[in-house]
């Protein structure tokens, strides 16, 4: 359903002039939204030091990444309902108070309860900001703009550390938090001032019930998967009550869904070949990107005695590679096919996980830099295509709740990936020595090459493009 589109903006002259400022607006706010997935972590020591909350701070964390996959869908819905400027708006104005709160906060509890605020208003950000550029920019030019897109997380986890670094030493830590108030009300200026959006406004029912369910059983599932291990032991009845909570909700879920009149999730889009394969492919491949982030720089420290400023350029080396593969496939995908741009990424990914399983102690510096960059370009060249591919076999009606659907798995690969790797890597340890750090790392690249074999087999299952077309057409 193209014509919205056509709508989204006036004729004319200003047409161009108004979707640039938009774009920038856009662009500033998912910059903030990245930004703060890796910007406190270098004010960490001074968090603790002022709001004497240790015991806590891993909850700082963690409770942002609860908030915004719960929040996630549900917001990507509301964009289909009631357009996507209001919830754009919504969520920015949520995300910006509670930087303000975060900023000001006295307590760790507080610091955490003004997280999760933060996080429920990053939940709309991400999934309504790339539905938007769905609407805004067709056909190639949506390709080249996805790509622009993702490259922000990649600049974000570039200079998250630096501003954090620079705000902690010259400021305070409240900073890393105040920052987002200028930028914030520049991208909420931008999009009030020249998004003009043409929306019919009629009575929706929202699904109250499919939202309650499952905000309960990601919730459940969430706290399990990132307590797991940690404040909770893996035999913990606790946890495993959690994830019986987690799938008998998921299971109502699924039930309300199906009479629900305006379903959170249509079950209809898992009926679609793309939205299955995409999704599933996001889920593993984002995984094994959390993998390498977090086990490469621990082997190149822990292992082989490189310094963290090692660590951190051999990481930059991803963080580089997959913005400019993201915006190669985005530029190309139209004229050589988006399935064989997932399919190379995917070989690449899997190059990578071979790489990785042999590695050895002896191995030098640059091995696991290379890694990590035929990694990065890999991810780069599947994830773009695959957003583009989901947005373009929907329907403008369920745009938002595809792209939002998509995220969430992606963010689940990794809170899952994260869980997983743990077991791996602890099942090694009984003294700490480096022979069985070095056991459970080696269990940790199989496990990845593993996923990304699963991936690559999954990715071969997209539709071909003579398909895709004809459900472009219908």
């Amino acid at each position: 359903m193209e014509s919205y589109q056509s709508e989204l903006l006036p004729k004319g002259p200003r047409k161009e002039t108004n979707r640039k400022m938009v774009t920038l607006g856009l662009l500033a706010a998912l910059f903030i939204g990245a930004l703060d997935v890796t910007v406190v972590s270098t004010a960490t020591p001074h968090i603790i030091e002022e709001l004497q909350g240790l015991a806590m701070i891993t909850w700082v964390f963690s409770i942002y990444t609860l908030t915004t996959c719960v929040a996630t869908p549900i917001f990507g819905k509301l964009a289909d309902l009631y357009g996507r400027k209001s919830v754009f708006m919504i969520g920015l104005i949520v995300f910006v108070l509670a930087s303000v709160l975060c900023g000001m906060t006295e307590s760790m509890t507080g610091l955490i309860w003004f997280r999760a605020l933060q996080g429920i208003g990053a939940g709309a950000l991400t999934p309504v900001t790339f539905t938007l550029i769905g609407d805004l920019y067709p056909g190639e030019q949506r390709g080249r703009m996805q790509g622009v897109f993702a490259s922000v997380w990649s600049v974000a986890g570039l200079l998250g550390p630096l501003v954090g670094g620079y705000f902690v030493d010259y400021l305070s830590w409240r900073w890393i938090f105040y920052i987002n108030i200028p930028i914030g009300v520049v991208s909420l200026v931008l999009v009030f001032g020249f998004l003009h959006e043409k929306f019919e406004r009629q009575r929706k029912k929202i699904d109250y019930a499919g939202a309650a369910a499952f905000t309960l059983g990601i919730s459940a599932l969430l706290y399990a998967l990132l307590s797991g291990g940690e404040s909770l032991p893996w035999s913990s009845p606790v946890l495993w009550t959690l994830l019986a909570v987690a799938l008998l909700a998921f299971v109502a879920f699924i039930r309300i869904e199906r009479r629900a009149e305006e379903p959170m999730i249509p079950l209809s889009l898992f009926r679609n070949g793309v939205m299955n394969v995409s999704n599933l492919s996001g889920f593993l491949a984002f995984s094994i990107s959390t993998g390498t982030t977090i086990y490469a720089p621990m082997w190149l420290q822990s292992l082989l005695g490189y310094s963290a400023t090692h660590s951190g350029l051999m990481v930059m080396s991803m963080s580089l590679s997959w913005p400019i593969a993201a915006n190669l496939a985005g530029k190309l995908m139209f004229r050589l096919g988006a399935k064989r741009f997932v399919v190379f990424g995917s070989l690449l990914v899997l190059l990578g996980g071979i790489w990785l399983m042999a590695l050895r102690i002896e191995s030098p510096f640059w091995s696991m830099t290379a890694i990590l960059t035929i990694i990065g370009f890999g991810m780069g060249c599947l994830s773009t295509p695959q957003t583009v591919l989901i947005q373009s076999v929907v329907g403008w009606q369920m745009r938002g709740t595809a792209t939002a659907t998509n995220s969430l798995m992606r963010s689940l690969g990794q809170t899952v990936g994260v869980a997983i790797f743990g077991v791996l890597f602890n099942s090694h340890l009984m003294d700490h020595t480096k022979a069985e750090m070095a056991a459970g790392m080696q269990s940790v690249f199989a496990a990845i090459f593993v996923i990304a074999l699963l991936n690559l087999a999954a990715v071969f299952f997209l539709p071909s493009a003579a398909k895709i077309a004809a459900m472009q057409k219908s």
